[in-house]
């Protein structure tokens, strides 16, 4: 990635803030962020990136971009039938049409910019199968690294862009319904980027939990953004855990993902008695949407009282050659996949709501755009199908650059408001981690959720002068944002499992928008009715 472009010009207003000026912002790193930031170079505009690490979770995706190959017995309607069923009721049909169908021609882009997929012949990918895909759909680079190849290529594809690390995103400045500039805490001390239009390609909130595949950096920091912005985030209670998080023993932190394309090639997932997990569960076994996977191993543990789950690979041929990344991750903690089945446990992986978009990731703020796992365009509802997430990230991220820079060529200038660097409220990381964990982990029921409300009530007033402090308050907002939610959803479905409430009610065959009341607390709203 480029370094800085110049310094930061002049001081403004009366704090020493410096400020400098672009066309479009873009917050974030991995695809979605690269995907936009390139489409708005492209379409002419100057365009600062910025990103508190160059560790993004794009860069950890294993399993590969589910995207339809023309004149295959695949087809668009197919890929969308299979996502609206994973989605459990919550999906909007058209945006889903929309994304999916633009695949394609996203992942020959991408093949342009230097993109390399497997292949089984010279010009043919190589297709794998996840759960809930009803074909073999799925492209992958490297075995099982595809998300370092798409990282590793969109980096190649904008070196000449204006990539700012180390860069913490505070504050989007607005004025009249407008988008004005963004506040930042950067090396160089806080600063105001100005522009007509910023991208949120932030990511996810896995570290709102103790164990997660996500990296350090997956805070919720767009989701507070938004909200603090005065703007709805939707769908934000239903939270995937991976089934399938390999089980190290360690207290916490990021974890490594072992692949469901495992499962594709036929892996098993037995308990410690060697007793199928899925069994009688649902139709498609150990390749059943994610959700109900990871439910069902949540299940067998808290029946067995054993701490994971074995995910057996002993069965693949050349295992080590077809998952390389899942290999070393594996022989690192001591297991050799190969010859000894794999201990998994379902963990904290993506979040399938987010700041509500439309699919060009636009915002109801004018000139404020969201692309990626941080927005919530209705194409996952209520549970994500696997490998949906890097296609959606290409398209919305390519949409929303495009968008934004015809935006930025055609807005006038606006008021740039004296930007807000004071205290905000946070509750101590550790204490919200254990929170989240017990009490909307997997499974949820009021109880608990209302006594995570009472944890996050303690929140205390924090300065915000370090990236670690804006972190812990974008948790707190994030984690307040989904207990709200969580607490109105009185039912199970898709990612949320209610044990008190274990089946579905067509009641809530919608979704669940939350704001910030005039005092900033994160209010669940009236459900509004989802277009199918």
């Amino acid at each position: 990635m480029s370094a800085h472009a110049g310094r930061p010009a002049a001081a403004c207003g009366g704090r020493g803030y410096w400020r400098q000026r672009a066309d479009v912002i873009v917050v974030g790193t991995g695809v979605a962020g690269l995907a936009a930031a390139r489409a708005a170079q492209l379409a002419g505009s100057r365009v600062v990136v910025v990103g508190k690490s160059g560790e993004t979770a794009t860069a950890y995706a294993q399993g590969g971009i589910a995207v339809v190959i023309p004149d295959t017995d695949d087809s668009v309607q197919a890929h969308v039938a299979d996502t609206v069923a994973a989605g459990a009721g919550l999906c909007d049909v058209d945006a889903v049409t929309s994304i999916v169908a633009d695949g394609y021609a996203a992942v020959r882009e991408l093949v342009g910019a230097g993109a390399a997929f497997d292949e089984v012949r010279p010009g043919d990918w190589s297709l794998t199968r996840e759960g809930g895909h009803s074909r073999r759909r799925i492209i992958h680079a490297g075995g099982d690294a595809t998300g370092a190849e798409v990282q590793r290529a969109l980096a190649a594809a904008t070196q000449t862009l204006d990539i700012r690390p180390n860069h913490v995103a505070l504050q989007v400045l607005h004025h009249d319904g407008a988008v004005s500039g963004l506040l930042v805490l950067s090396p160089e001390g806080p600063g105001v980027l100005t522009a007509p239009a910023i991208i949120l390609a932030t990511g996810g909130l896995g570290q709102l939990f103790t164990a997660t595949t996500n990296p350090d950096g997956s805070t919720g920091d767009g989701i507070a953004l938004a909200l603090r912005a005065g703007l709805p985030v939707r769908d934000i209670e239903f939270i995937q855990f991976h089934p399938t998080m390999l089980y190290t023993g360690a207290a916490g932190g990021r974890c490594p993902l072992i692949t469901e394309a495992l499962r594709g090639e036929g892996a098993i997932l037995r308990d410690q008695r060697g007793d199928s997990v899925t069994d009688g569960v649902h139709p498609m076994g150990d390749l059943a949407p994610r959700d109900v996977v990871a439910a069902a191993i949540d299940a067998r543990l808290a029946a067995t009282g054993d701490d994971f789950v074995y995910l057996d690979a002993r069965g693949i041929p050349d295992v080590a050659a077809r998952f390389p990344t899942v290999t070393l991750a594996c022989l690192a903690a001591g297991i050799d996949p190969a010859r000894q089945p794999i201990p998994v446990v379902p963990g904290a992986h993506y979040s399938c709501g987010g700041v509500v978009t439309d699919v060009y990731g636009r915002t109801e703020m004018m000139g404020l755009y969201a692309a990626g796992e941080v927005g919530r365009t209705g194409m996952h509802g209520g549970n994500r199908l696997a490998s949906n997430s890097l296609l959606e990230g290409l398209v919305v991220g390519g949409r929303a650059g495009r968008v934004a820079a015809a935006q930025a060529h055609a807005a006038g200038g606006n008021r740039v408001p004296e930007p807000d660097l004071g205290k905000r409220l946070a509750v101590d990381r550790d204490v919200l981690q254990q929170g989240m964990t017990k009490y909307a982990s997997v499974v949820r029921d009021a109880a608990g959720l209302g006594q995570l409300s009472e944890t996050l009530a303690g929140a205390r007033s924090a300065a915000m002068s370090a990236r670690t402090a804006v972190e812990d308050a974008a948790l707190t907002i994030t984690a307040s944002a989904v207990a709200a939610a969580a607490a109105m959803r009185a039912e199970s479905r898709g990612c949320h499992h209610r044990s008190d409430q274990p089946d579905r009610d067509p009641a809530f065959g919608m979704s669940i928008d939350v704001r910030l009341d005039a005092a900033g607390h994160a209010v669940a709203a009236l459900p509004i009715g989802v277009c199918n």
